[in-house]
């Protein structure tokens, strides 16, 4: 029998299930349903949500703008969108300096792209237009997003339309380089990683010398350094960006979902000056773009985020917070199938084993992730489920928590209490 929803429903879900419970509103750190549920909101939705739900001052300032000018395209420019744009280069690693504005994280990472190839090209070096990316990396849905991520269950059903881009291994650069030698210097436009995963191995960091090492890299290659900071920028690891944390400016950035803290769809890709300069010596125009690129009332909204965060020091509380969230989430490594915990600020990731000492994955056919998930659900609490595969794109099981910056010590206690639960209730299935 196909599956249809709910009677009289005409939403093309992303998944099959019997019921979607609806959402009413939000308030702080809390989601409720239409039926009265209030659900914890672990995750920020997606690593989204800064400052919590239902802010009034985000609020005004959107209708304050919506009196004003919504939309408005190519021929003009909006003081809500110069004055963004300042905001973020004033947070960004020095010399970084154009914003480049879209919709969402996966066209901040294909500008990224298109803006390194342009580059080569104005600079005399056209043959340069491959993107090297790393296996379970994960730079969006798009077909050039997804052809340089490394997310490999997602990929496989349009395998045919991604283009030839090569992967290696996360956080190695003996392998980086040797691709480079490999497939030549010449064809290689950009490098493009993530500084901490997300949903696809959550909260996993590099070495402290990786970043400094692949610097050198890119440099002596000349080989453009884009950083997907679409999770992780804008404080979500206590830091502004989280390339922060090893002191290395990229050429790019690509940065979305805690631009906005979710109250509007909107995104940018930072480039460096040398960039900018470089493609306007000699073209008239960087032929790309959106309909909803640099909209007046997201980039309203987005200031307001960014004030909200600034007024209320919203990334030194999410370090502060982040502290609080591993030490509780540590205590449940004594848990039989609990492998590992790891994380900056507030995007952590709990990975799970059928052996925790050996490590030893759990058949990718018992769904443990999605069970964790939904018991944690039933006890009104929302994780993240991470992508399948983390180890090597088949095996291994692991969910991410990140709430929002403003979540407490007790909603804090609350989150590792019920996600041990939800642990313990699936090892009694197993």
């Amino acid at each position: 029998m196909v599956h249809r929803g709910e009677p009289g429903e005409r939403i093309f879900h992303r998944a099959r299930r019997d019921r979607w419970p609806r959402i009413s509103h939000g308030r702080g750190c809390y989601l409720y349903d239409t039926e009265g549920m209030a659900y914890l909101d672990a995750c920020a939705g997606v690593h989204v949500v800064s400052i919590g739900h239902g802010v009034e001052e985000i609020a005004e300032a959107m209708s304050e703008q919506a009196r004003k000018i919504t939309f408005a395209y190519g021929q003009f420019i909006s003081q809500p969108q110069i004055d963004l744009a300042r905001k973020i280069t004033d947070l960004a690693p020095e010399g970084m300096s154009r914003v480049f504005f879209v919709s969402g994280g996966s066209e901040a990472t294909e500008a990224a792209m298109k803006i390194a190839r342009k580059y080569h090209v104005e600079s005399g070096n056209p043959s340069k237009y491959k993107v090297i990316s790393c296996w379970q990396s994960w730079h969006g849905n798009t077909i050039g997003a997804l052809s340089m991520s490394g997310r490999s269950a997602w990929r496989k059903d349009y395998t045919p339309y991604l283009l030839d881009f090569p992967h290696i291994s996360q956080h190695s650069t003996d392998e980086l380089e040797r691709e480079i030698l490999q497939v030549g210097a010449e064809y290689i436009s950009a490098f493009i990683v993530e500084p901490i995963l997300g949903t696809s191995s959550a909260g996993l960091a590099p070495p402290d010398d990786y970043f400094r090492t692949v610097r050198d890299i890119c440099d002596h290659y000349g080989i453009l350094l884009i950083v997907d900071e679409v999770v992780t920028g804008y404080g979500r690891t206590g830091v502004n960006f989280g390339i922060d944390h090893w002191g290395v400016v990229p050429d790019l950035m690509a940065t979305g979902k805690g631009l906005s803290s979710g109250y509007t769809p909107i995104a940018a890709t930072l480039a460096r000056d040398e960039i900018y300069d470089t493609i306007y010596e000699t073209a008239p125009a960087f032929a790309h773009g959106h309909t909803y690129g640099g909209n007046p009332l997201s980039c309203a909204t987005a200031l307001a985020v960014q004030e909200y965060v600034e007024n209320h020091d919203l990334v030194a509380r999410c370090a502060e917070m982040g502290e609080a969230l591993l030490d509780q989430l540590q205590a449940l490594t004594g848990l039989s199938m609990v492998r590992t915990v790891r994380g900056k600020g507030l995007l952590c990731g709990v990975e799970f084993a059928a052996d925790a000492e050996r490590g030893t994955t759990f058949d990718p056919s018992l769904g443990v992730t999605g069970r964790v998930v939904r018991e944690a659900f039933e006890r009104g609490v929302l994780i993240m489920p991470g992508a399948p595969g983390p180890l090597d794109g088949v095996n291994g099981d692991h969910v991410a928590i990140s709430p929002p910056y403003t979540v407490t010590e007790d909603e804090i206690v609350r989150i590792a209490t019920v996600l041990g639960e939800a642990v313990e209730a699936v090892e009694r299935t197993l």
